[in-house]
């Protein structure tokens, strides 16, 4: 495929005006509307000169949003003016169905679109979908072309990883190049490596030097095991990145993107007061709709660290609602 013209829609002035840019990664039950808004409080709107400048939603089937029950998966889609810019992740493996989840995702407003080539998800892959694409180069660029037909003027993006059982660079990294992405974000971690083995952070400057040569336009993004911001600008330093992705730092610690030098210390109370305003926030948006259970995850990140944490946490794996929580809580800051 010839080069030309990318359509980099937003990319263009947030690459222009700051790099490296930060952004939140995207992660099934938990970067869910609550977390975003959360993280938007306290790390972006919340202290000047901080917080994500790009946010990911949770990535959402395909072929759910085109069935009969997709209107169920419009929970995943939802988002407010505070998390502005912010992309919708998809997947599958239906380049009619990829185009028509696009066309509709785009009547949303949202600011780009990702498609998910990466995702280690034994129950994705049987849909051919995640890292089931690195498997299939030919198939993956069609599925490309097929968003990119639904996206019109939304510039599109792939978040994908090194290789599937070994490191592909050289052999997959040019395949989505050449579609003219407008951004490619790169998990530096093989589909086998799941996130257990350290990010290879030393072939970033290789897949820049690809992107150089075959689509220069592109904005490459780096993710896997980024601690902070200043952990994320020294990275881009070395490696030449235009942009970096935090993912697994967001756990009970929604201020990691604010700036380190304005950043008040972080008292426990405050921690247990953020998580219960999570807790409250995740009910009255999900109430009904999701499972209180799938908060709680987030409590072994929050209640962490500290004298009497462990205890804290068994009791906070019980509670079935927020206001249990705000009790729990309450109790145990008096004590």
């Amino acid at each position: 495929m010839e080069n030309k013209k990318i359509n980099l829609g937003f990319w263009k002035n947030l690459a222009e005006e700051k790099k490296p840019f930060f952004c939140l990664a995207p992660m099934a039950d938990v970067t869910d509307a609550a977390f975003r808004q959360i993280i938007a409080k306290y790390s972006k709107h919340g202290q000047k000169g901080g917080g994500p400048d790009v946010f990911w939603t949770e990535f959402v089937s395909a072929d759910g949003l085109v069935s009969v029950g997709g209107k169920a998966l419009m929970l995943n889609l939802q988002y407010n003016k505070k998390e502005k810019p912010i992309v919708a992740q998809i997947f599958g493996s239906k380049e009619v169905n990829m185009t028509r989840a696009t066309q509709m995702i785009k009547k949303l407003g949202f600011d780009g679109i990702d498609i998910n080539m990466g995702c280690p998800d034994r129950d994705i892959e049987k849909q051919q979908s995640g890292a089931c694409h690195m498997k299939d180069s030919e198939k993956a660029r069609k599925i490309i072309r097929a968003v990119k037909e639904g996206a019109g003027d939304l510039p599109v993006s792939v978040k994908t990883r090194i290789g599937y059982n070994k490191n592909e660079i050289e052999t997959w990294i040019p395949e989505i190049l050449k579609e003219n992405v407008a951004v490619l974000t790169v998990h530096l971690r093989t589909r086998k490596e799941m996130s257990v083995a350290l990010a290879h952070w030393d072939q970033m400057k290789k897949i820049v030097e690809l992107r150089d040569k075959i689509s220069p336009e592109t904005l490459i993004i780096g993710n896997g095991d980024v601690k902070d911001l200043e952990d994320g600008k020294q990275k881009a330093k070395e490696t030449g990145c235009d942009g970096i992705m935090i993912g697994r730092a967001v756990f009970g610690n929604p201020w990691v993107f604010a700036e380190a030098s304005i950043l008040k210390p972080i008292t426990i109370n405050k921690k247990l007061e953020t998580m219960v305003e999570h807790a409250e926030l995740y009910e009255k948006i999900f109430k009904g709709k999701r499972n209180f259970a799938s908060m709680r995850k987030h409590y072994k990140a929050y209640a962490n660290g500290f004298d009497g944490a462990k205890e804290l946490r068994v009791k906070l794996m019980t509670t079935k609602n927020a206001k249990e929580t705000r009790k729990i809580v309450e109790n145990f800051l008096k004590k």
